[in-house]
């Protein structure tokens, strides 16, 4: 099949890209238990770099020492020693070809290893749905955490503002602010996740306010040369299914409202990303770009090279990301334009735990075509 869409170069912000192929952020809990990056993560990013992907999006990366860790190991951005510790790893990223834009995260309600904090904080006193992920370490139901004080919001948009300038400085191409997938900043956007009634909670706009005031501290404290993105979803990691009531309107208001708080691209995860958002109609990637005013990448599903090609064909993605294609081979930008098989995804490469080390156990193991 044709494949010369996905291997046209894109813009996101000031950043050049060589072709429209990213690595979705995914959690591998792999770092040292302080948070710092190893030379095990940068064989890792850098494979994906060296395979073809344009752009390589880390795992969420931690942003303070209070209540943003969400697993153990998962790697930070919250000290000096943390910052350089990523050096190692942007560098073998970008001699390989690459980009590489770090996640930065907070984990909110649904922390559920956090060494720096005894207890988990959200926008609001609410039993997270669903259960820890044994995959992360965890255990059992989520903690019930307790609401953020306005002091700590703040101290939250400065967290993130602050491990922002330590990506840039330990050579980062750009940040991604994880808007999605039940962490904090979703979780404010989540109509029964936030029950505040603060300037932070009650109709769409002001639980869009945290997002808006962390995409504005992040570009004051970066600059308007450093890329900065956003990412965005409707489900969770602890609540799948999940979808805005507001349906499209709802989705429209989203976007236009990110879009205008100076960010260079919006990141959408779905289950599978060409799927209509509410039942029918667009996409969420279709209503991004629609509604938004910048480029959008599309996730969900997409290493199937038919799905992938069409998103940005039909103008619904500027860029795709890739999860599972690309844990199964880290050339898959190679192996597509040299006619090679893509092997079906291997679940043990996540069980039980969903880290580097039970990954390289299993490198070399066989693998059932797709």
């Amino acid at each position: 099949m044709a494949t010369s869409t996905l291997d046209d170069p894109v813009a996101i912000g000031a950043l050049r890209l060589a072709n429209r192929l990213a690595v979705a952020p995914m959690t591998r809990v792999s770092a040292l238990a302080d948070g710092r990056a190893t030379a095990q993560m940068a064989d890792y990013y850098g494979g994906f770099a060296a395979g073809g992907f344009g752009l390589v999006i880390t795992e969420g990366i931690y942003t303070d020492q209070a209540y943003a860790q969400g697993y153990l190991l998962q790697p930070g951005l919250a000290d000096d020693a943390q910052r350089d510790a990523w050096r190692p790893v942007v560098d073998r990223v970008q001699a390989n070809g690459g980009r590489i834009i770090a996640q930065l995260m907070h984990a909110g309600a649904i922390s559920q290893g956090n060494p720096h904090r005894p207890n988990a904080k959200g926008p609001s006193a609410v039993q997270p749905k669903g259960m820890q992920m044994s995959f992360y370490r965890g255990e059992g139901a989520y903690r019930l955490p307790e609401a953020l004080s306005l002091a700590e919001v703040n101290d939250a948009v400065a967290a993130f503002a602050r491990a922002a300038v330590r990506a840039k400085a330990a050579g980062f191409d750009g940040v991604e602010l994880h808007g999605a997938n039940g962490y904090l900043l979703d979780q404010f956007l989540t109509d029964y996740t936030n029950q505040r009634t603060d300037g932070y909670g009650g109709g769409l706009a002001h639980r869009l306010r945290l997002g808006v005031e962390t995409i504005q501290a992040v570009r004051r404290a970066v600059g308007p040369d450093f890329t900065v993105g956003y990412r965005v979803s409707q489900g969770k990691v602890n609540d799948f299914t999940h979808k805005w009531a507001g349906g499209e309107p709802e989705a429209a208001l989203i976007f236009k409202t990110l879009s205008a708080a100076s960010i260079d691209y919006l990141h959408t995860t779905e289950f599978e990303a060409w799927q209509p958002a509410f039942g029918a109609g667009p996409s969420l990637a279709a209503l991004a770009r629609q509604h938004g005013t910048v480029p959008v990448i599309a996730n969900g599903a997409l290493h199937t090279p038919s799905e992938a090609v069409g998103m940005v064909e039909r103008g619904e993605a500027d860029l795709v990301s890739l999860g599972r294609g690309a844990l199964t081979h880290a050339d898959w930008p190679q192996r597509l334009r040299n006619g090679l098989v893509l092997q079906a995804f291997d679940r043990a490469l996540l069980s039980p735990i969903a880290d580097l080390a039970n990954a390289e156990r299993l490198r070399r193991g066989p693998r059932t075509p797709a």
